[in-house]
């Protein structure tokens, strides 16, 4: 029986994970949930899976869900610190780090130095402390298993394979759902429009990061840390069918991919099963009737995100967490209302014009980092 933590586990992942755990009721169990604000949903979680500790964003919430479960009711804690606790439950051996956003940072790092293996579905923690992160999961002997499906596929498609034979790895990327708009229509997207993704069912921050390719850059600076990979051999194809989830391709000229149906459970399942598998619920993959698989190169003159994360990545030191800051203050400013679509790739790349950056050691200056571009980015918004 594999216990498992879950940060995040009222958003799309957790509810994944959680339905993985319910198929498979004899090989895993829940010690921790950490959630924001959905007080209704974690409830019915907690009846379900009885962890021994919860937290949730803020105070006002743990009065609400105090009330919601009454006597039966176990550890609720809030904030950063309660998210901690949760990632580092003595019971779990296992934690999934899966809250959106440089506030899922503090917590995967602290399941590190608690020594639990790490599924992995909050890129933004690689993208701002790569470094600090790679390093410490080597001193605390710790694996990270990836579940976002791209790094899933490569992770997969690396084993068994030497380090020096890869010539490339290459992320497939949906394309978001304007994939074929013209330039002069995206100007004019609003909210709704870029909350609509072709094939994925996510949360609306990684939704309008897909319709920015936002998503696939931060998934770039991901790669480079996860597989010790620099960025000229980290390539990006659109493959708007999103069947082949990423590949790697050797210096012999094979390239090995990884393919399934577009369902996030399929790579969660891998990861908490790992070093097995399980199965997961997905529907199956048959070939026969999936038809024409395309590839093409993405434009980044429509969609410059992702060229700002490629920059980002080259420059190196603080860019990574300041593209990432102000990147989310950019979607929010977007979904609210204040700037336009295009104005988000605008905004990221103002704030990293501003930005006078250093080399990072701790965690703190990492947040420091971000912080200031979160400051900066706001002050940037017209």
């Amino acid at each position: 029986m594999k216990s498992i933590a879950i940060l995040g586990s009222t958003g799309s992942i957790g509810v994944s994970t959680l339905d993985v755990v319910r198929q498979h009721p004899d090989r895993f169990s829940v010690a921790g949930l950490a959630a924001g604000n959905n007080t209704e949903l974690l409830a019915e979680q907690i009846r379900e899976f009885r962890p021994k500790v919860v937290s949730v964003r803020d105070a006002s919430s743990v009065n609400t869900l105090r009330a919601a479960l009454g006597s039966d009711c176990p550890e609720i804690l809030h904030g950063t610190e309660g998210a901690s606790a949760v990632a580092a439950v003595e019971e779990a051996e296992m934690v999934i780090s899966a809250i959106v956003g440089a506030a899922g940072l503090v917590p995967t790092v602290t399941a590190i130095k608690a020594g639990k293996h790490i599924g992995l579905a909050n890129k933004e923690t690689m993208v701002v402390a790569g470094r600090l992160v790679s390093d410490l999961a080597r001193q605390h002997q710790v694996e990270i298993i990836p579940v976002d499906s791209e790094h899933s596929a490569i992770y997969q498609s690396l084993v068994g394979h030497r380090h020096e034979d890869v010539l490339r790895v290459i992320l497939t990327a949906s394309g978001g759902p304007f994939l074929n708009t013209p330039a002069e229509e995206i100007a004019k997207v609003v909210p709704a429009q870029a909350l609509k993704h072709p094939k994925w069912n996510m949360g609306a921050k990684i939704t309008i990061d897909s319709a920015t390719l936002m998503n696939k850059g931060l998934e770039v600076i991901e790669a480079h840390w996860l597989f010790d990979m620099p960025a000229e051999k980290i390539g990006v194809v659109v493959h708007p069918q999103s069947i082949i989830h990423s590949m790697v391709e050797y210096i012999d000229g094979c390239v090995m991919a990884q393919l399934g149906m577009p369902d996030m459970r399929a790579p969660i399942a891998y990861a908490m099963a790992w070093p097995e598998r399980c199965p997961s619920g997905i529907e199956r993959l048959d070939l026969t009737k999936t038809g024409t698989l395309t590839f093409h190169e993405p434009d980044t003159e429509r969609f410059p995100c992702l060229r700002l994360a490629y920059d980002a990545l080259k420059a190196a030191r603080t860019y990574p967490a300041v593209l990432n800051a102000a990147n989310e203050i950019a979607v929010a400013a977007f979904l609210d209302g204040r700037i336009g679509f295009t104005g988000i790739p605008e905004l990221v790349e103002k704030t990293m014009q501003a930005h006078v950056a250093w080399e990072p050691v701790e965690l703190e200056e990492y947040i420091q980092a971000d912080q200031w571009a979160r400051q900066t980015a706001e002050q940037l918004i017209p």
